[in-house]
């Protein structure tokens, strides 16, 4: 991270002073594969803690947390513990797609973001948020940012003064090949400013 930051500051001085202010950001690392792509799904627009909380009660529910048991839990009961209908039909297209061979998720490690992209868009209700999010904290992709995250995006446009998120696109590509890093700062910004802290 020493040279990802060194590299991210000489680009942009406010880099810096977000270490400065709140320090260093802990890289959220969490492990690859089924669980964490339904605890992204739930994450999907609303807060890290109370997707996590939704997904915990989930977990109670089903201690068998594998496809096969998600896809036939009725509908009812994930209503039951906060799962909106929309997200159901998410977690279930994804367990299918896990059950039937459509997606291999244990061999994802060694493909190219490209492919890994390639494979999890085909799944209903993974779109690139979830994508990014997936490549960078299960995969470690390093040259990533997720500009469909709304708090990057803000924060982007309070530090650069930047609205459009095409030109968002253009001027960070100068974190190349840091971007993932520049997410974390960002981030952590985000979070330091409004006294907020979480837990991935």
């Amino acid at each position: 991270m020493e040279q990802a930051i060194a590299f991210l500051s000489n680009q942009d001085v406010f880099f810096n002073h977000i270490i400065e202010k709140y320090g260093l950001p802990v890289i959220p690392i969490r492990p690859e594969g089924f669980e964490t792509l339904v605890l992204l799904i739930l994450e999907q627009q609303v807060s890290i803690d109370s997707a996590k909380a939704t997904f915990l009660k989930l977990k109670a529910k089903e201690e068998n947390f594998h496809p096969e048991a998600l896809l036939v839990l009725a509908d009812e009961e994930y209503r039951n513990l906060g799962v909106s209908r929309q997200k159901t039909s998410y977690i279930k297209a994804l367990s299918d797609a896990v059950i039937n061979n459509r997606i291999d998720l244990e061999s994802l490690s060694a493909k190219s973001d490209e492919q890994v992209r390639a494979e999890l868009i085909q799944i209903k209700g993974i779109g690139n948020w979830t994508i990014d999010v997936y490549l960078m904290f299960c995969l470690q992709a390093p040259d990533l940012l997720p500009l469909g995250d709304i708090a990057i995006v803000n924060t982007i446009k309070e530090l650069l003064g930047i609205e459009d998120k095409q030109q968002m696109e253009v001027y960070t590509q100068q974190w190349s090949p840091y971007r993932s890093t520049a997410a974390f700062l960002l981030w952590h910004y985000y979070l330091g400013k409004r006294g907020r802290k979480v837990s991935y």
